[in-house]
């Protein structure tokens, strides 16, 4: 049976049986056969668009440069002018660059998508009358879904029952605080989405409580899918691709004088406009480095694959450069700083004794709520060794941030009581007396200074402490937030994590590294200082919620970088530190695995998750890693610095032999009487210079390029561009002497000898650029070699081909290659002494202005 879409039909309108109806199903949910069906009708519950349009869209980006277009115009009309074969030339070059860069940014998207399988995100439906375990993108309209604390909405639904739940709809409606949401009558058809209290919306999460739904829309026809269709959603922009575009502008503004100035002159000098006019664009092709989106494509997809073996799976290719670049990193204590396994230490009294009573009210509290389940709930379970349950729950009020307490009321033989735990002040506030002794009670006022002061001498000994109360109920069943007061204080559950072996030396690589860790913690400031000092932190800077709510934001940002540990810190104040520290001009990683760390991975420059966190953490993580172990994070800062130096190198490369090259053609042609290269030559040339760039990926890097974070600086590129680039006109200007003077060549000797000079020049040049040191002392990788030697053989074979002919190559006499030996050999040797002295002087600086 075909199943309409309900969307125009309203289905917050819809009583439940009306749904199940329109949708073919029921509360055992659909069978596999139907599932299938409807997956093939609706397809796979995702916004991404079909596979072969991204591809077929992907192959004509690589035309989409003005520069490209224009040299193809201008190519056919130069065809329409007779010239034919220059003109398939001209084109075959075009395409071939342009497969080149398709093929390598198809296969490193490819890559991507198979690393993404790692951490897709799950959902738990009901089908065949059973609770299984799917991916998001096989839910279908009629599915049943069940969720809790830390879920991702799957698709947009109608909810069948609900516990006390609660949801962060920021997306649709702005509203910053969780909306309560409830199965409840249907609601009028003009009802606006902000009102929709019985549905659920794609994408949104569930920040409390629990529930069932019914998926009534996926995909594109979700009201999320419609946002997205209608709104061009762009993800927040990292300083690489910021650094990627600003080059980009440089290229242009420099490409776009040269070019206007040569056709021009060109022009003024009477030779043939369509000629120069081809000459001109082929040019500013040659100074456009074409194969930079396929480059940067492949090496981030290279250091992915690199950090996936490394158990480090990335989400969003760009972030690789960014957690190179980063600089702070700010991290909850639990799993990376300490060992992650909540251990019971004891459950005491009011008086810090032990008590069997505050553990059996515990266990009952940890083992019977339905909730989100969390190590403290499991370390309660794992140390009660009492009798059975004898307690059955009837209602129960989940945990949140904003109560900081879970509440169950239960039903016995012969009493109901209600028991929470939570914060210690959070169960202090609805407490009205306390149990001094068995079934003895105080008034709260008089017990509150004791229970406070033993709560401190718990904390100081870096434990981390929860209160435990109770009250005798006479109906568990219609217990509800309003009947959370005048309870009974019974007592403190204590807990510790130690910290983890040899966390002191990855807290030592961090900072050897560059990156300072700042630990951010809910637990109160005297537990932070004692983990603080267990880990080596000395004398440790902290920095309360409290006292951070009181600051100037100029304060703050003063404080904020001096600090170690941000203690006592609500949810909603990470974002506000990530965010003050990223004002200070750092890049900031955040690390968190919690329902209430999404907004603070959404704001920092590096988000990272574990494969182990909630759903609603992992969606909005850059990186996921497959361990919760700050060394498998080191690794990835490595193999982050080691893909940013590796694209840098193309960059260099591009700034310096090419623009060199590029610049020495433009001199050239104002005063030789024809074209230095063919407009068909010059796209050679760019070609084959690019070719062994693309082995770049797999590079050795040296050293001294991981010892600290390194970000993107167009002031250095463009030093570097004039330093390097004038150097390699020098010595193509000698070129241009020795063959006018020395061999007297006519025309099309010239242009042979220049390509060849010209494409091994800039072949071996990046042997000397890719490395800060002397290039005898960092070889390249076996890939990039190849590359370099396989070009320089074609390069010095090309005039002897048969297909010489249609580039309008010639022969060469033999005392031509030596005195090129000679001129490529004093060019690097210069190259390097130039080098040397251009970060000899550079460093100087950085020192002075430190």
């Amino acid at each position: 049976m075909e199943i309409k879409s309900v969307n125009e039909n309203s289905f917050w309108n819809l009583s439940i049986e009306e749904a199940y109806h329109k949708l073919n199903t029921d509360p055992k949910g659909l069978n596999d056969e139907q599932a299938a069906q409807r997956l093939n009708q609706y397809g796979p519950n995702t916004l991404k668009n079909n596979a072969n349009s991204s591809m077929f869209l992907l192959f004509l980006s690589q035309f989409k440069s003005p520069i490209t277009i224009l040299l193809i115009l201008a190519a056919i009309l130069s065809a329409g002018l007779g010239d034919i074969s220059d003109t398939i030339i001209i084109l075959c070059i075009i395409i071939l660059s342009s497969l080149l860069g398709f093929w390598q940014e198809k296969g490193a998207a490819a890559a991507v998508k198979e690393l993404l399988k790692m951490v897709t995100i799950k959902c738990r439906v009901i089908r065949n009358g059973t609770s299984k375990e799917i991916t998001v993108e096989q839910v279908v309209p009629g599915d049943i879904v069940t969720l809790s604390a830390g879920d991702i909405i799957p698709g947009d639904c109608l909810i069948l029952d609900s516990k006390e739940l609660f949801v962060d709809e920021a997306a649709f409606t702005g509203e910053t605080f969780p909306v309560e949401k409830s199965s409840g009558d249907r609601l009028a058809v003009d009802t606006v989405l902000s009102k929709r209290s019985n549905t659920l919306f794609m994408g949104a999460s569930v920040i409390s409580g629990k529930c069932t739904a019914l998926v009534m829309e996926t995909g594109k026809n979700t009201e999320f899918g419609k946002i997205s269709a209608g709104l061009q959603l762009k993800v927040p922009e990292t300083d690489f691709e910021l650094g990627i575009r600003k080059f980009g502008y440089l290229l242009m503004e420099v490409t776009l004088v040269l070019v206007i100035i040569i056709f021009g002159a060109n022009v003024f000098l009477h030779k043939p406009i369509l000629d120069s006019f081809l000459f001109s664009l082929a040019l500013a092709v040659g100074l456009t480095p074409q194969l930079l989106p396929a480059i940067i494509s492949v090496n981030l997809s290279t250091g992915a694959k690199r950090m996936a073996k490394l158990q480090v799976i990335v989400k969003r290719l760009s972030s690789i450069e960014n957690i190179g670049s980063m600089n702070i990193l700010c991290s909850d204590k639990t799993g990376t700083i300490t060992a992650g396994r909540v251990n019971l230490k004891d459950t005491l009294d009011i008086n810090g004794n032990h008590s069997d009573k505050v553990l059996q009210y515990a266990w009952f509290n940890a083992s019977m709520q339905q909730g989100f389940k969390n190590p403290i709930d499991e370390a309660i379970g794992l140390a009660y060794k009492g009798i059975p349950n004898t307690f059955s729950v009837k209602s129960e009020i989940p945990y949140d941030f904003i109560r900081k307490r879970l509440t169950i009321a239960v039903k016995g033989e012969k009493e109901n009581l209600a028991i929470t735990k939570g914060a210690l002040n959070a169960i202090l506030a609805i407490c009205s007396q306390a149990e001094i002794a068995e079934g003895k009670l105080s008034g709260i006022s008089d017990s509150r200074a004791s229970i406070q002061a033993q709560y401190e001498k718990l904390s100081q000994a870096g434990l981390r402490t929860l209160g435990v109360a109770y009250k005798p109920v006479k109906d568990p069943g219609n217990f509800t937030k309003d009947d959370e007061n005048d309870m009974i204080f019974l007592g403190f559950i204590t807990l510790f994590d130690p910290p983890k072996p040899n966390v002191e030396t990855i807290i030592s690589k961090l900072n050897t590294l560059g990156v300072r860790l700042k630990i951010i913690t809910g637990d109160n400031a005297l537990v932070a200082k004692s983990l603080a000092l267990q880990v080596g932190i000395k004398d440790p800077k902290i920095l309360t919620g409290w006292e951070l709510r009181k600051m100037t934001k100029a304060a703050l940002m003063h404080q904020a970088l001096q600090t170690d540990i941000f203690a006592e810190v609500e949810p909603n104040q990470k974002e506000h530190i990530i965010s003050i520290l990223k004002s200070s001009g750092n890049v900031v990683g955040f690390m968190g695995d919690g329902i209430n760390d999404a907004p603070a991975l959404h704001i920092a420059d590096v988000g990272i998750s574990v494969d182990t966190a909630v759903d609603v953490a992992k969606e909005a993580a850059d990186i996921v890693l497959l361990s919760q172990d700050l060394n498998v994070l080191i690794n990835g800062i490595v193999e982050g610095r080691k893909t940013f130096t590796n694209t840098m190198k193309y960059i260099f490369m591009a700034t310096s032999a090419n623009f060199g090259n590029m610049f020495s053609m433009a001199g050239a042609s104002l005063f030789l009487p024809f074209l230095p290269l063919l407009p068909k030559q010059i796209l050679l040339t760019n070609l084959l210079t690019d070719f062994p760039e693309m082995a770049i990926a797999t590079d050795r890097v040296d050293a001294i390029n991981i010892q600290e974070p390194q970000r993107w600086d167009i002031s250095f590129i463009r030093k570097f561009m004039v330093v390097f680039g004038l150097l390699s006109s020098v010595f193509d200007f000698l070129m241009f002497g020795i063959l006018l003077f020395i061999f007297h060549v006519r025309e099309k000797e010239f242009q042979t000898a220049w390509f060849i000079e010209s494409v091994i020049s800039a072949t071996l040049i990046v042997l000397v650029v890719r490395t800060r040191l002397p290039f005898f002392k960092s070889l390249p990788g076996r890939y990039l070699s190849i590359a370099t030697a396989i070009i320089v053989i074609f390069v010095l074979t090309v005039p002897f081909t048969p297909f010489a002919g249609w580039f309008n190559f010639v022969k060469l006499p033999l005392l031509f290659y030596t005195w090129t030996f000679l001129l490529i050999t004093a060019y690097i040797v210069c190259a390097e002494i130039v080098k040397h002295k251009f970060y000899e002087i550079l460093l100087k600086k950085q020192r002075t202005f430190r």
